[in-house]
């Protein structure tokens, strides 16, 4: 029988990994494989948390001529629509889901309660974190950060449009080089873009790993959890 690593973890999906080659909104075959992906591992019997971002639909940063704190506002927004398909595709596939909101909207989601959340997880229950931590100036890395020292999540999997963590862009640099494993330090250091400063220093602070991998490949989540070395460990030395 297949026997995962982690009991408890914090899936951190992008969104423009929800977007897939489109860009922009999500990508309906992108949507379904995180779902059955999420679903998999499930069925192992692993409780999964998961923050969602929002920049296939809005990025606050891009807006340069707006109220940064409006802008980031919106972007929360953007979470919670992400969120509420995320929930909708889980539930197409059996798996019981609650969305939990950092800013209360009473009739689409529960409003974000840490003992409640870890309640829910115990029972079986995946939960999807939106609106990031409700407050502007804060990325949805840093409520991932936060959400698993909250929940005591073993481990962070960043799922991203890229296989790991690169010396230099992949996209615009060929040669760029692969870590296999990193340290929280010289990913501040060398601004590695991996997670923004606050939510590395903050799971440095908690020791609390970071496994980069990349989503578009069907079953990568599962193999993160079985303990498979794809992707990029980001941890203490």
């Amino acid at each position: 029988m297949e026997k995962p690593v982690y009991k408890r973890v914090v899936l951190k999906i992008s969104g423009e990994a929800l977007a897939g080659d489109k860009g922009f909104g999500i990508d309906s075959d992108i949507l379904n494989s995180i779902a059955e992906q999420i679903s998999e591992v499930h069925k192992l019997g692993v409780q999964v948390a998961i923050v969602v971002g929002g920049g296939n639909i809005w990025r606050g940063r891009n807006s340069k001529h707006m109220d940064r704190a409006t802008a980031d506002y919106m972007g929360m927004l953007a979470t919670v629509i992400n969120a509420l398909a995320l929930q909708d595709a889980l539930e197409n596939k059996g798996l019981d889901t609650r969305v939990q909101t950092a800013i209360e909207m009473k009739e689409i989601a529960e409003p974000y309660i840490r003992r409640k959340a870890i309640r829910h997880l115990e029972k079986g229950r995946a939960v999807i974190f939106a609106a990031g931590t409700g407050n502007p100036f804060f990325s949805t890395d840093t409520t991932a950060a936060l959400r698993a020292a909250e929940i005591e999540a073993e481990v962070i999997l960043l799922a991203k449009k890229v296989d790991g963590v690169y010396d230099s862009d992949p996209a615009l640099n060929s040669s760029a080089q692969k870590f296999e494993s990193i340290d929280y330090i010289d990913v501040i250091n060398k601004g590695l873009g991996v997670m923004d400063s606050t939510a590395t220093s903050l799971c440095m602070d908690n020791s609390i790993p970071i496994i980069v991998f990349g989503i578009s490949t069907p079953g990568n989540i599962k193999r993160v959890i079985l303990g498979e070395n794809i992707g990029t460990v980001v941890r203490g030395s």
